[in-house]
């Protein structure tokens, strides 16, 4: 009888302990993803200048922000998403590969174009839609991940075409679409 109960009392024991554990973590999970930033909109704002960090750069899967005290924080982007950021031009451009927010600079700042974006199967993510370059000469999107776009760009009667990939170890930083 006193072996029976003291099983019955270590598994409720368990059951207790089981219990309050999994309610605390799902807890410090809550916490610490209402902590955690909104991505897309610390990107647009340090991309527009309304957050002015000493630096910041977006890859496949990483924005890097550092402050001015040299303290670096590295932010996950999300699982679906894709961040690109394409900067069209006629006669300038620079090599790049992992976007700068804070340190690449288009050719072609402030001016409208018109976007269309169709996937390898066939979708359409967006047709003849005015995008307008921001300060920096870039038209920053969030495209879903792991595809293959066709992007085409005209802009006064010039056109760039091109295709990209939105995968873990491709670019986030275009400069080679030239408008011709």
């Amino acid at each position: 009888m006193k072996k029976s109960l003291w099983i019955i009392a270590s598994v409720a024991l368990v059951i207790v302990l089981g219990t309050y554990l999994i309610a605390n973590t799902a807890g410090q999970k809550k916490t610490e993803q209402a902590d955690a930033p909104d991505i897309r909109k610390l990107v647009e704002d340090i991309s527009t200048g309304r957050e002015t960090p000493q630096s910041a750069s977006i890859s496949a899967t990483t924005l890097t922000v550092t402050d001015s005290g040299n303290q670096e924080t590295s932010y996950d982007l999300p699982e679906d998403e894709f961040f690109l950021s394409i900067a069209p031009y006629v006669e300038q451009t620079h090599p790049c590969e992992i976007h700068s927010l804070t340190g690449c600079q288009g050719e072609m700042a402030n001016e409208p174009f018109r976007v269309t974006i169709h996937d390898s199967k066939g979708n359409t993510l967006m047709k003849d839609e005015v995008l307008k370059s921001g300060a920096n000469g870039f038209m920053d999107l969030w495209v879903p991940r792991d595809r293959t776009y066709s992007v085409r760009i005209v802009h006064g009667g010039k056109v760039a075409e091109t295709q990209l990939s939105t995968y873990k170890t491709d670019q986030t930083c275009i400069t080679t679409m030239q408008l011709i």
